[in-house]
């Protein structure tokens, strides 16, 4: 296991700040469904208690289609969507790789997740929000 701490990030315009404590190695989704293949979201999925939001709360505006579990946050001022609450986890958060400086991790291992067919695999992220320590 590698030594946690952490990382930030936020949205184009600096509205948005927060913080997500993970790992310095660490594995990314990349997912194909809908939403995310049009706004080119790269998941980093935490539990909530791993999440901080620094600036820009008032900033924020929510988006909810489907099945409305999925929280999709953007940035009233700069429409970048930095980080939501994930259908597949909303026990937690999941922040937008694309959103973060890469220098903050030691290493980034980015996989494939079939969103298109997302009742077939939902369950495999299910234990990221797993608080285990």
């Amino acid at each position: 296991m590698t030594a946690k701490s952490w990382k930030q990030g936020g949205c184009h315009c600096g509205a948005i700040t927060f913080e997500i404590y993970v790992d310095h190695d660490i594995i990314a989704e990349e997912c194909n469904c809908s939403i995310c293949r049009m706004t080119g979201f790269t998941h980093l999925i935490v539990p909530k208690s791993r999440f901080r939001l620094l600036t820009g709360e008032g900033q924020l505006t929510e988006y909810t289609f489907n099945t409305g579990v999925a929280k999709h946050l953007f940035c009233r001022v700069c429409g970048v969507k930095s980080f939501y609450v994930p259908r597949s986890n909303p026990d937690g958060y999941s922040a937008n790789l694309r959103c973060m400086n890469r220098d903050q991790f030691h290493s980034i291992e980015i996989r494939k997740f079939d969103g298109e067919n997302w009742e077939a695999n939902a369950e495999k992220l299910a234990h990221l929000t797993r608080d285990d320590d």
